[in-house]
């Protein structure tokens, strides 16, 4: 079945063409790099993985509760909408919100694949090119697992939200080689770990509890790859060039924090879109999600050295700017212990249902 027939609404042309400006940029300098990023690089190369292997996709998934997303999690909850919902329609939408999530992750990856092979293209050095080549790859593994999981166990899909395309969009036609790292590695992957990071924690469902853990554990190296990357340039740049960088900092924020809410869903299911958008502003559960979405953007846009006084005041403005204080070295070491304890506790239930059936063998085999 074509993915276009599990779309909820027609998301236009098959192909969306972004131009591509600024330069490929060649170094003939192979034998000198910045020991951090190499050291990266050989990790990036070890740590690749097969998602059709490393993942148990015969784990079932009800796709009327994929996340096991309790009632006061759901925008509607509370309101005279769901007071007329039937169980049926409570499930359903509880499939398109995991729809929508997923979706927008989906589509995000393919957006950090395009933005990888970017970096290979158009960043200066070598060391870096090496690094972004291995991530690009990561990418690739993530797109194709997100869009397997809505294809089997969801079988629905919704286009990519406006607004993400739209940051998305900008980040790709700039001409500066530093805004794919800034746009992708920093305020959408940075925005995209911490919901991911908030399912993995909560969800019952042991399918994508494994997905979004993989998935984070490549996540941390990509951050960490961004934050040397870019911390090491806007040393070298004048007070207007980190203005600027800082302006497209602040209006990514406030898109991202305003306009990735769900809208569509609920839209879906026959509420208008000023009562949606409504139903967002009331909901705690939003609130609440909303100031951990930037649990990982604050402190990494401090780390890289954009913190002038604009930036502070708008993240103040947002309620987040105490965050700037989070350990994000820590956060992003237990993103990769998280999936490797994942990975002991399946093969040691692996490894005891093995010695279990050879134990039955041999018992058999003696009768």
């Amino acid at each position: 079945m074509s993915t276009h027939d599990l779309y909820t609404r027609d998301p236009g042309d098959q192909v969306w063409q972004v131009p591509a400006t600024g330069s490929a940029r060649f170094s003939w300098e192979y034998d000198d790099g910045r020991d951090r990023l190499l050291a990266l690089y050989q990790k990036g190369k070890d740590k690749q993985w097969d998602g059709a292997r490393r993942i148990d996709w015969d784990l079932e998934v009800d796709p009327h509760d994929p996340l096991g997303t309790p009632d006061e999690a759901l925008t509607l909850y509370g309101t005279r909408h769901w007071a007329k919902m039937t169980n049926k329609d409570k499930a359903e939408l509880r499939r398109h919100y995991a729809s929508w999530q997923f979706s927008q992750f989906l589509h995000g990856e393919q957006g950090a694949m395009i933005c990888a092979a970017r970096i290979v293209e158009s960043v200066p050095d070598m060391d870096a090119k090496f690094y972004s080549a291995t991530q690009t790859m990561d990418e690739a593994r993530h797109a194709e697992i997100y869009g397997r999981f809505l294809h089997e166990k969801i079988g629905m899909l919704y286009p990519i939200n406006d607004n993400l395309q739209g940051l998305l969009g900008d980040t790709l036609r700039d001409s500066r080689w530093d805004m794919p790292y800034l746009g992708m590695q920093v305020l959408i992957e940075g925005l995209a770990l911490a919901a991911f990071g908030m399912i993995r924690d909560t969800t019952d469902k042991p399918l994508p509890k494994q997905i979004l853990a993989y998935v984070m554990q490549d996540e941390a190296r990509h951050v960490a790859f961004g934050r040397m990357a870019l911390r090491d340039y806007y040393q070298q740049l004048t007070d207007a060039e980190l203005r600027e960088r800082e302006d497209f900092v602040i209006e990514g924020c406030y898109l991202m924090r305003d306009r990735l809410r769900g809208v569509e869903v609920l839209e879906n299911f026959g509420v208008s879109k000023k009562e949606a958008e409504e139903f967002s502003e009331q909901s705690e559960f939003l609130h609440l999600f909303r100031k951990l979405l930037f649990s990982r953007i604050v402190p990494c846009v401090k780390d890289i050295g954009l913190w002038g006084e604009r930036l502070q005041k708008a993240y103040v403005d947002m309620g987040v700017f105490e965050l700037g204080d989070s350990n994000l070295d820590l956060l992003m070491t237990q993103d990769e212990e998280i999936a490797e304890q994942l990975d002991r506790e399946r093969f040691a239930a692996e490894e005891a249902e093995r010695v279990a059936e050879v134990t039955e063998a041999i018992a058999e085999g003696g009768a």
